[in-house]
């Protein structure tokens, strides 16, 4: 098992940072559709003995998921995205199936221990907000027509997919309904187009919602899961908060001792880590790189450090990397 993390951003302070604290891979965002921008991201991260391993994040689907004019310009798009990693050796594309949002939470100010900061979600607390209505059926012919294009490259390219749940789990939001939020889901998606390529995103905080077995869940999904996002949570769906990764309700000895029994090799990057004190947090929510379409400029991936997402602060990952890598020497030596 490979400890991974997002940069944010992938400045080289942030990049040095990683490999002292033992990272050996990183994910990078949505690059644009030039090859020469992946490679040059994948070099810079390889200066610092690093690897880019993940693009993942805020890949253009928002056609694709409601079936709109220009959905087969943007499958295009991520094919090309996929050839460019096949090129440029990143072997890991993750990506989500969420209408018109990424992760959502209501509120970024809950206590964690020592008065460390999680976010939190709370369907009370829900602004109501009623978005492009769409059902589960048409989620399913929209994922399944994306699947067909995409997959066969993908196994081309020599690119692992890997879907990630809908989070929070749960359907409706803001009256649109969510597919990915169980793990007949994911079942069900593997079986759309059976290949190597067509695989999961482990990301265990976001099953953890549901209210499944992390254990169990492994092992029922072990032969699709490509890459993890190791994150714990105290709750479940419709009201649930982050944590430390020791302070939740998953037993994460037993998770990364599966993790080992099942032979994952892949890379497994903390996620959403408390942020700690001293560290500036975005209230918004919005992730500070969040390029358009089709082009980044490489200045935005060596942005000077400023607020970041409330989850998504390096201080608070050290903690977690550290902690990781005790519980895989654990794993190893069972």
């Amino acid at each position: 098992m490979r400890i991974a993390t997002v940069a944010t951003p992938p400045s080289d302070h942030n990049l040095q940072l990683a490999r002292q604290i033992g990272v050996t891979d990183i994910v990078g965002r949505f690059p644009g559709l030039q090859l020469e921008s992946l490679i040059a991201l994948r070099d810079r991260i390889a200066r610092f003995d690093l690897r880019l391993s993940v693009i993942e994040g805020y890949i253009p689907h928002e056609k694709i998921v409601h079936g709109l004019d220009g959905r087969d310009q943007q499958i295009e798009h991520f094919n090309t995205l996929l050839r460019n990693m096949g090129r440029a050796g990143v072997p890991i594309c993750c990506y989500n199936f969420m209408p018109d949002d990424d992760w959502s939470r209501t509120g970024v100010d809950t206590l964690e221990r020592g008065g460390a900061l999680v976010t939190r979600f709370d369907i009370d607390e829900l602004q109501d907000e009623t978005r492009r209505p769409i059902s589960d059926d048409q989620l399913w012919d929209h994922l399944t027509y994306l699947l067909q294009r995409i997959v066969p490259v993908a196994e081309e390219a020599g690119v692992k997919l890997a879907l990630h749940p809908d989070d929070p789990p749960m359907s409706p939001l803001h009256g649109q309904a969510r597919i990915m939020r169980d793990l007949d889901a994911f079942e069900r998606v593997v079986r759309i187009v059976p290949s190597p390529a067509n695989g999961v995103c482990f990301c265990q905080g976001s099953f953890a919602q549901m209210g499944h077995d992390i254990p169990d869940a492994i092992r029922r999904l072990a032969p699709h899961i490509h890459y993890v996002h190791f994150r714990d949570v105290r709750g479940r769906v419709p009201k649930f908060q982050e944590t430390f990764h020791d302070n939740g309700d998953t037993d994460m000895v037993a998770a990364m001792r599966t993790y080992h029994e099942i032979g994952f090799t892949g890379p497994m990057r903390p996620d959403h880590v408390p942020t700690l004190i001293g560290d500036p947090i975005n209230q918004n929510m919005v992730l500070p790189i969040k390029p358009d379409a089709t082009e980044v400029s490489l200045e935005t991936y060596n942005a000077p450090e400023g607020p970041a997402t409330a989850g998504y602060t390096m201080t608070g990952r050290l903690f977690a990397v550290g902690y990781m890598r005790g519980l895989i020497e654990s794993a190893m030596h069972d």
